[in-house]
């Protein structure tokens, strides 16, 4: 008999749209914007962070092979939110608005994302 595996589903901090700073690693400083997010394993892809190069063969004859960089995901937590105005990385807070919704807002500058 074969167990029933569950998937965890983390709740992440950032959203696809989303410019963000990498905190750390190889890339520590860079800026750029979500792409994609994967909740399940609390990883994101972000523009022009993490590039890795793969070579490829060629797939016919006569044609020639190529290298093809793209991004590869990185963990969620090794990214920040980024005021674009104030050119500065915060943590967030969750607030609510005047019409009652709940917002996310960073909290040095008080821009609200959402």
């Amino acid at each position: 008999m074969a167990k029933t595996q569950t998937v965890t589903r983390y709740k992440m901090h950032v959203k696809t749209g989303d410019t963000v700073q990498v905190i750390t690693g190889k890339d520590k400083g860079k800026v750029g914007v979500i792409l994609k997010t994967f909740p399940k394993e609390s990883r994101v892809i972000v523009k022009g962070v993490n590039i890795q190069t793969k070579h490829v063969k060629p797939q016919q004859e006569g044609e020639s092979g190529q290298i093809v960089t793209r991004e590869a995901p990185i963990h969620s937590s090794n990214v920040m939110l980024y005021s674009e105005k104030q050119k500065v990385a915060s943590r967030i807070c969750y607030t609510f608005n005047a019409d009652g919704r709940k917002v996310r807002m960073l909290k040095k500058t008080g821009e609200v994302i959402d």
